[in-house]
C-alpha cells in the first residue's frame, strides 16, 4: 500500500511539474506555502483522477473444455413455466357429443342438461338453424377479417340496427367474442387515473377488464348498496382532485358468481347524486329479465338512457355468440376506433349475426317463452329448498340456480372437491350434467363457490323434478362420507 502511495505521489509530481512550474508544484506537494490538509485533499483527489483514468485489467478467461460444457449442461436444471402437474389438473371435463340443448349426449349416453346456458331454449331451434344455412350459402364461413378493414358484412350492421331497436339506444356494436366485450369495452373508456368502483363479486371477465384499464379500483361489498354508497361518499367527500378524474361504477346485472340480481334503480340513484357513470354487463339478463325480455332496466323500471354503457354477451339467451355494446352514437363510435376487441379481431362470423337477429325476432314473437322461463326458475327454487347440505343463494329471478353449502368445510380447496363429488355423482349416476363454479388461479372473486344450474324454457316439468331428485340423493351421501 505505501509502495502504491508512493508511486502515485511520484506521478502526481511529474503531472504537476510537467504541467506547472516546478517550484510550485514541489510547493504544492510538499506544503511549502501550503496548508497540510490542503495537500492531502489534493493528492487524493489526483490518485483519484490518476486511478480512474487507467484501464481496468481482467484477468483472461481460460476457454471451457468439452467436457466441461457437457458437465454443466447435465447438472443445469431450467425453471419450470407452470407450476407442478398435480392429479386435480389432469382430470378431464364431460365432453358434449350432440348439441348442448336441454338434453345431450355425453359418452353416448343422453343426458338432462343444467350446465349450459340456454335460457330461451333456442339452442337448434329450426329457424336458427335456418337462419345460419341461408347466411352459410350467400357469406360463407366468416369475414376472415377486422370490421375496420375488410370484415364488415351488410348482416354485422343489421345486427346492430336490431339490437339498437330492441332496447332502444341509439347504436350498438358487435364484438366477435362474448367474454372480450367487457373486458374490451373497459379500457376503451377507463385510463389511467380514473377512478373505476367496481362489486366484489363480478367475474373474471370484468376483473380482467378493470386490470387493463390501469385505472384506480375501488371494490365493494357484493350487492350491497350501502357499502357502495360509503364507497362513493369516501371517494368524493373534500376530494379535489377526484372531481376532474372520470369516475365509473361497473356492475353486472345478474351476477355470473352468484346469481344475484343488481338493484339498477338504488345504482342509478347514487350515481346521479355522487356524478359517476355506469358500466352494466347484462350478459346473463339480456333476454330474460323484464316484461319483454329487455334486462335490467325494463325490469327496474329505469330509463336505459340512464345507464351509460350495456354490454351482454349474445350465448345466454340467443344461443348464439359473440357480444354487443350498447348506448350513445359517440360511445359506439369511440369502440370502432379505440376497443381493442373490436380492432383487432376478425369479425363476427356472418351465420352467428343471422342467428342473433332470428333469435330475437323469435322472442318478440313468442313473449310466452319469459312466462316459461320464470315457471321453471320457481319450480326448480322450490325443489330444492331442502337439499342436504345445500342452499339456494341466488336471487329468484336469475335464471342460473346458485346452490351454495350451509356450512363450508373450513377449506376453499376442500369445498371444491365436496361440490365436484356431488356434480360427478349426479351425471354418473342418474344423467343429469350440472357444474360446479370453478375459478381459475387468475380469478380473484372471494364470493363462496357453489353449484351453478343454467335454467331454460325448454326444460320439461320432468326435466327439473329428475334433477332435484338427484341432487338430493347425491348430496345426502356426499355429505355423509368423511371429507
Amino acid at each position: 500500500m505505501a509502495s502504491a502511495v508512493m508511486n502515485a505521489t511520484t506521478v502526481a509530481l511529474d503531472w504537476l511539474s510537467s504541467s506547472f512550474d516546478a517550484p510550485l508544484a514541489r510547493a504544492v506537494i510538499f506544503g511549502v506555502h501550503v496548508d497540510g490538509h490542503l495537500v492531502v485533499e489534493v493528492l487524493l483527489i489526483v490518485v483519484i483522477l490518476f486511478l480512474l483514468s487507467r484501464k481496468s485489467y481482467k484477468h483472461p478467461k481460460k476457454p471451457l473444455t468439452e467436457k466441461e460444457i457437457d458437465e454443466l449442461c447435465e447438472d443445469w436444471v431450467p425453471e419450470p413455466l407452470h407450476p407442478p402437474i398435480t392429479e386435480e389438473m389432469l382430470s378431464e371435463p364431460p365432453t358434449l357429443e350432440s348439441a348442448a340443448g336441454t338434453h345431450t349426449m355425453i359418452d353416448g349416453k343422453e343426458v338432462v342438461n343444467f350446465a349450459c346456458a340456454n335460457y330461451l331454449g333456442l339452442i337448434g331451434h329450426e329457424k336458427l338453424i335456418n337462419s345460419c344455412a341461408s347466411s352459410l350459402e350467400k357469406y360463407g364461413v366468416g369475414s376472415c377479417g377486422p370490421r375496420g378493414f375488410y370484415g364488415t358484412i351488410d348482416v354485422h350492421l343489421d345486427c346492430e340496427e336490431r339490437i339498437s331497436k330492441f332496447l332502444g339506444t341509439s347504436d350498438s356494436v358487435l364484438y366477435s367474442y362474448g367474454i372480450s366485450t367487457i373486458f374490451s369495452v373497459i379500457p376503451a373508456f377507463c385510463k389511467k387515473g380514473d377512478i373505476i368502483v367496481a362489486d366484489e363479486g363480478v367475474h373474471w371477465g370484468v376483473q380482467n377488464g378493470l386490470y387493463l384499464s390501469r385505472s384506480t379500483v375501488v371494490y365493494f361489498k357484493h350487492n350491497d348498496m350501502a357499502s357502495l354508497e360509503s364507497t362513493l361518499e369516501r371517494i368524493t367527500k373534500g376530494n379535489k382532485r377526484a372531481e376532474r378524474l372520470r369516475r365509473y361504477i361497473v356492475v353486472e346485472a345478474v351476477y355470473q358468481n352468484s346469481g344475484q340480481v343488481a338493484p339498477l334503480d338504488v345504482i342509478v340513484k347514487l350515481k346521479e347524486r355522487y356524478h359517476f357513470r355506469v358500466i352494466l354487463d347484462e350478459s346473463n339478463s339480456f333476454g330474460v329479465l323484464g316484461s319483454s325480455g329487455r334486462g335490467l332496466s325494463e325490469h327496474c323500471g329505469v330509463p336505459i338512457n340512464k345507464i351509460d354503457i350495456i354490454t351482454s354477451g349474445l350465448g345466454g339467451a340467443l344461443a348464439t355468440d359473440g357480444g354487443f355494446c350498447t348506448g350513445s352514437v359517440r360511445v359506439v363510435d369511440h369502440q370502432r376506433l379505440s376497443s381493442s376487441g373490436y380492432v383487432f379481431s376478425a369479425s363476427l362470423p356472418p351465420y352467428l349475426a343471422s342467428a342473433a337477429i332470428s333469435a330475437i325476432d323469435h322472442l318478440e314473437e313468442n313473449p310466452s317463452l319469459l312466462g316459461q322461463l320464470r315457471e321453471n326458475i320457481s319450480l326448480l327454487r322450490r325443489e330444492l329448498e331442502d337439499v342436504p347440505g345445500l342452499t339456494v343463494s341466488s336471487s329468484p329471478l336469475s335464471p342460473m340456480v346458485f346452490l351454495t353449502l350451509k356450512r363450508s368445510t373450513g377449506s376453499p380447496k376442500a369445498d371444491q372437491q365436496l361440490l365436484e363429488d356431488i356434480t360427478n355423482r349426479a351425471l354418473k349416476e342418474d344423467g343429469v350434467f350440472i357444474v360446479t363454479s370453478k375459478r381459475s388461479t387468475l380469478d380473484r372473486c372471494r364470493l363462496p363457490i357453489g353449484i351453478r344450474l343454467f335454467v331454460s324454457a325448454g326444460h320439461t316439468h320432468g326435466d327439473i323434478l329428475k334433477a332435484s331428485a338427484s341432487l338430493k340423493r347425491v348430496a345426502a351421501a356426499a355429505l355423509s362420507e368423511p371429507i
